[in-house]
């Protein structure tokens, strides 16, 4: 069975105290967007002890089998489901990593309802919420997986309608990795981390007016150590981005555009650049 996990992006994203547990409060509106891995699992006869055959084709991912969120997802449901089957995984690779769009997340939450739907677990969406939550903070938006205003470290999340079918999106990523640790770090030297909207209600205001409202508070910190970003988003404003904003802690950029007035912008070769219908 083949699922194909899609990204998200932030609109507005506002950093709030560090809690007990060592996350941070935010306030966020995630909106999934079309771009998509591809997710393969198949059960299969292996040797006594072993569970997950995991192969993996597309973008290289940088990273130990032990740290991979979708194997990480398999054992975790095993954990509880001890009959659960041994399976093939096979994960095809497109969204670009620790670029704040979270396909790790998606690809780990999409391994979770994939088993649960292939395998019968009956497992509710409540459960899985909670399951992925103990993968990571982005997780559990990728259950629900429509607009969502999200709060606490991500999960508190309240359903959103969000039209946006009248306009395209454009993904740009230099290819720099940010450390979403140092990210966080800088803000709590910066004081940024105070900065507040009442998204849900700009949301429902006019798209010319988001950009000034809504800010993510990581573009501060990443514009200064990375200057070639914050150009990105002034070259989208310049050619008729209705709003441009970094997603998530970066380094990915986009601009919302009418879907009939999408301009030819030329960036370095190396970057990556995708242009999506929303809806």
């Amino acid at each position: 069975m083949v699922v194909f996990p899609n990204c998200k992006i932030n609109i507005g994203l506002c950093i709030g105290s560090k809690r007990a547990d060592g996350f941070h409060n935010l306030s966020t509106i995630f909106i999934p967007i079309p771009l998509t891995d591809a997710l393969e699992i198949l059960p299969a006869n292996l040797p006594t002890g072993k569970q997950v055959i995991y192969s993996q084709s597309g973008n290289a991912i940088d990273s130990a089998e032990a740290d991979n969120l979708c194997i990480k997802a398999y054992y975790l449901l095993q954990k509880d489901y001890p009959l659960l089957p041994a399976i093939r995984l096979h994960l095809h690779k497109t969204i670009p990593m620790g670029a704040g769009l979270g396909g790790g997340s998606a690809d780990a939450s999409f391994t979770l309802q994939l088993l649960n739907n292939q395998f019968q677990l009956n497992l509710s969406t409540n459960q899985l919420i909670d399951y992925s939550l103990l993968l990571g903070s982005d997780c559990p938006f990728f259950i629900i997986n429509k607009p969502c205003f999200a709060t606490g470290r991500g999960e508190i999340l309240e359903e959103l309608i969000v039209d946006l079918s009248a306009y395209k999106i454009m993904l740009i990523n230099p290819g720099i990795h940010i450390n979403t640790g140092w990210a966080f770090k800088q803000l709590q030297l910066s004081g940024t981390n105070q900065t507040t909207n009442n998204l849900k209600e700009v949301i429902n205001q006019p798209i010319e007016t988001w950009k000034h409202h809504l800010t993510n508070d990581f573009e501060l910190p990443v514009f200064d150590l990375h200057p070639e970003i914050k150009k990105i988003k002034e070259v989208l404003y310049t050619n008729g981005a209705k709003y441009a904003a970094m997603s998530g802690s970066g380094s990915t950029m986009y601009g919302i555009f009418e879907k009939d007035s999408i301009p030819t912008i030329k960036f370095p070769e190396n970057y990556f650049l995708k242009t999506l219908q929303l809806s």
